[in-house]
């Protein structure tokens, strides 16, 4: 059963760019042995999930429609990510993910889609399947593609995570953080 917010009917979620906020990026990560979790990752869907909020999970994916690896490989590698996330006690709810791209895609994978970000499609999908109110949302991004598709959905919370610490970023985020057990807390109070 999805929780909902008391106040408003409806639920509240924790959307996560996968690729440099749940793993290190790592240029078209599609392997298990690739794959490594972003240090407080876990810790912050806990806190997260213990208040209320799904977790999902919006990912682009050009590198199936590039042809670097085939959507069967992004599942096998999503079902093994999300079995993981259950084991730290987490459950994820959903992963969204956009495999086109509009120049380099190939075949039925080259096109402009409104799931791509820097577009809304992915939240606006997250949105309707699980009934939420996005303005009581929190997104974490490391792009500013991330920012303007949240923007873009009416996502409440933005939060620009950059592990490296750039002073005078230019950025629609909310905050710009370093260390992802900040979220919450900058989110909440």
């Amino acid at each position: 059963m999805t929780p909902v917010d008391v106040m408003t009917g409806k639920a509240k979620a924790l959307i996560l760019d996968r690729d440099g906020v749940v793993n290190l990026d790592k240029d078209y990560v599609y392997r298990i042995e690739d794959f490594e979790f972003i240090d407080g990752v876990f810790d912050l869907c806990r806190d997260a999930a213990a208040q209320g909020y799904l977790i999902l999970i919006i990912t682009n994916q050009s590198g199936i429609g590039r042809g670097y690896y085939t959507e069967e490989d992004f599942h096998v590698l999503t079902g093994w990510m999300k079995a993981r996330f259950e084991e730290e006690g987490v459950t994820v709810a959903q992963v969204y993910f956009c495999p086109h791209h509009p120049v380099h895609g190939i075949g039925k994978y080259k096109q402009d889609s409104y799931d791509r970000k820097p577009n809304p499609g992915m939240i606006l999908k997250a949105a309707q399947d699980f009934d939420l109110d996005l303005s009581n949302c929190i997104l974490v991004g490391d792009r500013e593609s991330d920012m303007k598709a949240a923007r873009t959905a009416g996502v409440g919370h933005t939060v620009l995570y950059r592990p490296e610490e750039e002073p005078d970023i230019q950025t629609r985020a909310d905050y710009v953080i370093s260390d992802l057990g900040t979220v919450l807390e900058l989110v909440t109070d």
